[in-house]
């Protein structure tokens, strides 16, 4: 995953030494409060576990012990799987079909497709507010380059970081864009959903492919008519334009950017929202 900032059209430039920030963008090791309740609790992901002995998955399982020919009792949600990602593996990386790929058919895919959808969503996505709220360190730091941009422009001086690079995981970006509101479905991913969740917007799969990459672009206007019309912002992911999660348009000015987000970079403080909850409590479940 890589998360780009780019200020202006840059031609040519000199990159300094890359440095690791891993408590900028590996967030989630460094907050109690989702290492506590998600990462090591046993029950967050109960609906990852449900959906491995529910119907759908136990039809998978029928399935694929008459094609294999071994007792049923042999095969398990987790060896189903590690088929599952050994054909898909093969293809997106090597382009090869492997021989596991013909023990399924689309409608297993379907349903192997939603089984990790529902870890990424109560691990990384809307499950849990402390995934998302667990980012906003990350989120306010992108904002103060494309401050420090804006500022500089503004005062005729060269942009000192015309562009940003910063390369996590899909671990990183899930969060981020769950933080945003993006790919938000009216009602959570369950493990007794599923037929109803057939066009749900929170694909993990679609949204953080490999190589996945979100790009925030900010545009100088230079015959803009007012001071808020000067600067713009556009979003990409995967390069592809990512409208904005609350209009639905391509681009923002960048004063109502951070007007609608002014709640999560102004009050989100990563020390307080990672703080542990008082004894008795229990994880914020949406």
């Amino acid at each position: 995953m890589c998360l780009f900032q780019l200020c202006g059209l840059v031609r040519y430039m000199e990159c300094g030494p890359p440095r690791v920030n891993d408590k900028l963008m590996r967030f989630f090791d460094h907050c109690k409060k989702f290492l506590t309740e998600v990462e090591k609790n046993a029950t967050a992901l109960y609906h990852v576990e449900a959906f491995k002995t529910g119907p759908e998955m136990q039809n998978i399982l029928k399935k694929v012990a008459a094609t294999l020919q071994v007792p049923v009792n042999d095969l398990n949600a987790d060896l189903i799987q590690v088929a599952f990602f050994t054909c898909s593996f093969d293809l997106a990386i090597k382009g090869v079909k492997s021989p596991w790929c013909d023990v399924f058919d689309i409608d297993d895919a379907k349903v192997l497709e939603y089984l990790n959808d529902l870890k990424q969503y109560w691990k990384r996505g809307y499950g849990y507010t402390i995934n998302s709220r667990s980012s906003c360190t990350l989120f306010q730091d992108i904002f103060q380059h494309l401050d420090k941009a804006v500022e500089q422009k503004q005062r005729s001086q060269p942009i000192s970081s015309p562009v940003i690079l910063q390369f996590g995981h899909a671990e990183t970006l899930l969060p981020l864009l769950s933080l945003m509101g993006y790919f938000k479905d009216k009602e959570p991913l369950t493990a007794y959903n599923y037929k109803e969740q057939t066009h749900r917007k929170f694909r993990s799969g679609h949204i953080v492919p490999y190589a996945s990459n979100l790009i925030f672009v900010l545009y100088h206007c230079e015959n803009a008519k007012t001071p808020k019309e000067q600067f713009r912002v556009q979003m990409l992911l995967n390069e592809k334009v990512l409208p904005l999660a609350y209009s639905q348009e391509t681009v923002s000015f960048y004063e109502d950017l951070k007007n609608h987000y002014k709640d999560i970079l102004q009050s989100c403080q990563t020390s307080e929202e990672c703080e542990l909850a008082k004894a008795n409590s229990t994880s914020d479940e949406l």
